[in-house]
């Protein structure tokens, strides 16, 4: 199965760099806010709408993907599921405190090495850590 995800990230100069982490709803693990596609909407357009519905996130997506991880996805019904996850960096524009799934999780804005050691994935781990290298 295949999802999208948003690595946002706020800040003038990559040595300023924050990326924003989130709970899952389940768990309360730390990750990034992703989804499952949705029909009419391009891979990055559904990187912006989950930025925004998870964490209030406004801003623009690359088209591109900053790379991808696997984890496992646990269902509603018990049963697990490998997923891969294409992310795309989310460049924020403004945030918001109402949006819809706001009572449903925790957020954070941390350097991008902190926000590393904090998830669980190894790929995400390496994604995040690209973060303090990227120039504008």
């Amino acid at each position: 199965m295949e999802q999208f995800g948003a690595l946002c990230v706020r800040g003038e100069h990559p040595d300023e760099y924050e990326v924003l982490l989130i709970t899952t709803r389940e768990t309360g693990r730390w990750t990034i806010p992703k989804g499952w596609p949705i029909k009419g909407l391009s891979p990055h357009e559904v990187a912006e709408r989950e930025a925004w519905e998870e964490a209030g996130v406004k801003g623009r997506a690359k088209k591109s993907a900053f790379g991808y991880y696997t984890y496992i996805k646990a269902l509603d019904d018990g049963s697990k599921l490998p997923s891969v996850v294409e992310v795309h960096l989310v460049q924020v524009k403004r945030t918001k405190k109402r949006f819809p799934e706001r009572r449903q999780r925790k957020l954070a804005w941390m350097a991008p090495a902190e926000a590393a050691s904090m998830v669980a994935e190894p790929e995400l781990k390496g994604l995040l850590s690209r973060v303090a290298g990227l120039a504008r």
